[in-house]
């Protein structure tokens, strides 16, 4: 039998569906669906032609405990049952399942030989991104680390696996730096307020007024 098959998971749809039965059926059903799903493929449609001696082999349960638990998962509308000239043809509900992987055999890796003219120097094995090259300036100094840091590119930061403490620190700093630009100046606040407290202040209109009907620019003397 061909055993590379990848893992199988069975939802919790399928036990809380069997909680409708009690005692030792409800377990003998589960035993029952999982020979049948030993069989059951994906490529296949998750379909399976048995005899109730491979499911008895697989399971240790009797015929007559079988056929019952057939029957009910049957009913349950968990695994259809069709009669075929040699046994059953027997088709699980993909309701109940989350899809399979296929298992593809890891692959070992093979050392190469040692070859001197492809020797790495020290300057090209290891170079120092941008961000350890600030921590290291920085070292002591947290705050101006971080508002270094804050200067690079966001993708820089995120895609960043070594330095993640200070990165996190970092994109938390460009946030904030973000939220204070879009802030309005205090100082507009306070004038427009202002300008709003003149307009509606009733002894202001009325010379407002009265300067308009005669032309009056007090700006002007």
């Amino acid at each position: 039998m061909d055993t590379s098959r990848g893992f199988l998971f069975i939802t919790y749809k399928l036990y809380h569906h069997l909680s409708k039965l009690e005692g030792e059926h409800k377990s003998h059903c589960l035993n029952v669906f999982l020979s049948v799903m030993k069989y059951a493929w994906k490529k296949n449609g998750y379909e399976a032609r048995l005899r109730h001696e491979t499911i008895h082999k697989d399971t240790g349960l009797c015929r007559t405990t079988i056929k019952s638990c057939l029957s009910t998962l049957n009913k349950l509308n968990v695994v259809k049952s069709f009669r075929g000239k040699s046994g059953k043809t027997y088709i699980v509900n993909e309701v109940f399942l989350k899809a399979e992987k296929l298992y593809e055999p890891i692959k070992i890796a093979v050392k190469q030989p040692y070859d001197s003219r492809f020797t790495a120097t020290l300057e090209e094995q290891y170079t120092l991104s941008n961000i350890d090259k600030i921590i290291g300036k920085n070292k002591g100094d947290k705050d101006r680390t971080i508002n270094e840091l804050a200067t690079l590119p966001l993708p820089d930061l995120i895609g960043d696996t070594k330095n993640v403490y200070y990165c996190k620190l970092a994109i938390e700093r460009k946030e904030e730096l973000a939220r204070q630009k879009n802030l309005v100046d205090p100082r507009i606040i306070a004038r427009e307020l202002k300008k709003i407290s003149k307009e509606t202040n009733v002894r202001y209109k009325e010379k407002r007024d009265f300067n308009i009907r005669n032309n009056i620019k007090p700006w002007e003397k």
